[in-house]
């Protein structure tokens, strides 16, 4: 055999044993990419993302988007061709597999944690928008869950609003502990409680609930340190004065708080918010009104450019990351509270765009 034969006949079985090696071996690390965006002020899948009845809209024009990304999943083994050409491609970022499933956590754990922020953000949206509107949204203690084995089971149920502990009124959840808390463990602790299906049916009527009753349970001993409890997590829930619904399927997490509540405020205000102009954004959002930093910003900055974004709206904490590689075309202006996006967005409609707060690189 010639020399050149053999050297390239060589050649070729080494790049074939490489090539079967980066597909065959597989390495601990997954991928992030821009997922797509939706449109708040739009439909999804037919349907408005954002539906309120029962009160007065006005019509709007633009976009608000929320924005997205794409994960690979737990179960999914990366092959090392895969983690190359991730880390190479500018649109892709390839992390360590812990970082976005520690402690082995699985592909439904994953999905049924991002579905309960993604409630949860909803709920927060909500209540932040019509607390920006001045209108008032009562707030109440609940049950959030029961501890199974626990003397609470049975008993309390969640969903249960708790009007008082041993005739004390509560206020806030960390209410409840405190008042029980100060029994010693087998003493019996008095609960004023409307049941979570008068609740349930409150809600739907947009009043407050009534109908209390009393439920007396034995404290038991923490497993800690001894101190008395009976087995409940205690949260908040919302009386909203008209309904609101948000309907988006296939999306988890709580990054689209921020939009949500952005959606919300421009249906119920008189003019158009943003002037027909593309703004896009990311953001979680706290029931007061607080911005909070989200993961894999600078995916949702190139998917939102990508849809037609000409600005985003980003969260103070994630303003640094997200301005070391802007897309072209993309002005990111920085926010921290819904009532500073709500501003932004307002002069971004009127053209007024000179004095917006942008990010900058630390």
């Amino acid at each position: 055999m010639p020399r050149r034969t053999a050297t390239m006949l060589a050649a070729t079985l080494m790049l074939f044993a490489l090539l079967c090696t980066g597909v065959f071996t597989t390495v601990p690390y997954s991928e992030m990419s821009p997922g797509p965006t939706v449109n708040t002020l739009g439909d999804s899948h037919g349907e408005p993302v954002i539906s309120i009845g029962e009160r007065k809209t006005y019509p709007t024009s633009g976009h608000l988007n929320m924005t997205t990304v794409r994960v690979t999943g737990a179960d999914y083994e990366m092959n090392v061709l895969e983690a190359v050409y991730g880390w190479l491609a500018g649109d892709n970022i390839v992390v360590p597999h812990e970082n976005l499933y520690p402690n082995g956590k699985t592909e439904q754990q994953s999905t049924q944690e991002n579905a309960e922020e993604f409630s949860q953000s909803q709920e927060s949206a909500k209540v932040a928008a019509l607390k920006e509107l001045g209108i008032d949204v009562p707030t109440r203690v609940v049950v959030s869950s029961v501890v199974k084995g626990s003397p609470a089971e049975g008993r309390l149920h969640a969903g249960d609003v708790v009007r008082s502990v041993d005739g004390t009124a509560v206020t806030a959840p960390a209410d409840v502990a405190k008042l029980v808390t100060k029994h010693k463990p087998g003493e019996p602790v008095t609960f004023a409680v409307v049941p979570a299906a008068e609740a349930a049916e409150a809600q739907k009527a947009h009043r407050e609930p009534t109908g209390t009753s009393e439920v007396t349970i034995n404290t038991g001993k923490a497993p800690d340190d001894g101190h008395a409890i009976v087995g409940i997590r205690a949260g908040t829930a919302h009386t909203f004065p008209f309904p609101i619904d948000i309907k988006l399927a296939d999306v988890g997490g709580p990054s689209a708080g921020l939009m949500f509540s952005l959606g919300i405020v421009d249906k119920l205000t008189p003019g158009d918010l943003t002037g027909g102009r593309f703004v896009a954004g990311t953001g979680t959002i706290e029931d007061t009104g607080k911005v909070g930093p989200i993961g894999g910003i600078e995916m949702k900055t190139i998917g939102a450019r990508r849809a037609g974004a000409e600005y985003f709206l980003t969260p103070a904490e994630n303003c640094a990351a997200a301005a070391k590689d802007t897309p072209d075309g993309l002005t990111l202006v920085k926010v921290s509270t819904l009532a500073e996006a709500k501003q932004a967005v307002e002069k971004i409609g009127k053209g007024d765009t000179a004095g917006l707060p942008r990010c900058a690189t630390s």
